[in-house]
């Protein structure tokens, strides 16, 4: 990843940021990013500033299958919530690819509008191919920008097994859009990604007209057989048309109101206070795997004895066993 030559100040970050200095609010996000400890040390130094000022933003996870029109309907929402007054940061989580490193970073590409817009901020989160790196990435990046005046942040996800749980674990709200006219409209649905939904939302009604309709009685079913996440709301469908805008106002209606309503009855306040225990415990578990695997006694023998296990001459249980041993006595 490249850093800046000239690395500011912790002090000139916060000041910055606090300003709404895109180039100061870029390079503090890019030094969240950073995986070198010398940069996550300034990076903690300047969260733990910044912290007194975050909170205040809506936080709004978006996921659904690829070609559902997440692009789309991201840059309507934003361009509708701009013009209600508001400041709005689109975070794109992006999982790299697994075999090259890569990452589809198009979102300003695909986001022009609001991309040119004063008022809004989009920034990809490449994880090179680590979901745990996204995840730090992108709550750290939520700091920042709340604390830089944005009142809306909108987490996208690419919709795929892991990334979903990710991003609900993160935001206030978890939207799921869903595309009618595909079939069987519940076959390919997953439990899991309902159970998560504080609302479903079925894109493209500008196309779809009466098997929008049925897909909306159809997704409401499913959703009465599940027991709700929350005692005070229970998830909505609505249509909506990413394109041309139609029923955007009324989703967002919605949202607001889910707000009002967990905010009254305090939910909202201790699932924020659950997602900060959850991702507490995220991170001592990766940094001691990460410790685990740059450990030297560890190292010393891994090659060994993965290869033992690969040929069978060991069991997984005994492998792990050891590897831990060799661990634990260089502590």
């Amino acid at each position: 990843m490249t850093l800046f030559v000239n690395v500011p100040s912790v002090s000139q970050l916060v000041t910055g940021v606090r300003a709404g200095d895109r180039a100061a609010l870029g390079r503090a996000i890019t030094l969240v990013e950073s995986r070198k400890p010398e940069h996550q040390e300034k990076a903690q130094e300047m969260l733990h500033a910044l912290l007194p000022y975050a909170g205040g933003a809506q936080r709004v996870g978006i996921s659904g299958v690829p070609g559902v029109g997440k692009s789309t309907f991201i840059e309507t929402l934003g361009c509708y919530l701009i013009g209600e007054g508001n400041k709005v940061a689109v975070l794109a989580v992006d999982p790299s690819s697994g075999r090259t490193g890569g990452s589809i970073l198009g979102d300003k590409t695909r986001m022009e509008k609001l991309a040119a817009d004063a008022n809004a901020f989009i920034r990809p989160s490449p994880s090179s191919g680590v979901l745990g790196g996204v995840a730090r990435a992108t709550r750290e990046t939520i700091v920042i920008l709340e604390a830089a005046g944005f009142d809306t942040v909108l987490v996208e996800t690419v919709g795929t097994g892991q990334s979903e749980t990710m991003v609900a674990d993160m935001v206030d709200f978890f939207l799921v859009l869903m595309l009618p006219g595909a079939g069987d409209e519940l076959q390919g649905i997953k439990k899991g990604i309902l159970e998560l939904a504080d609302m479903l939302a079925v894109n493209k009604a500008d196309i779809f007209g009466k098997k929008l309709q049925l897909a909306v009685r159809e997704y409401k079913s499913a959703l009465h057989i599940l027991s709700d996440a929350s005692p005070n709301w229970h998830p909505p469908v609505v249509a909506c048309s990413g394109l041309t805008g139609e029923g955007i106002p009324e989703l967002w209606a919605q949202i607001e109101s889910h707000r009002k309503i967990t905010a009254k009855e305090g939910e909202r306040d201790e699932r924020r206070q659950k997602q900060r225990l959850m991702w507490l415990h995220a991170q001592i578990k990766d940094r001691l795997l990460d410790g685990f695997f740059l450990n030297t006694h560890v190292a010393d023998t891994l090659q060994e004895t993965e290869e033992a296990v690969r040929c069978g001459k060991t069991t997984v249980s005994k492998a792990a066993e050891n590897l831990l041993k060799a661990y634990l006595s260089s502590q």
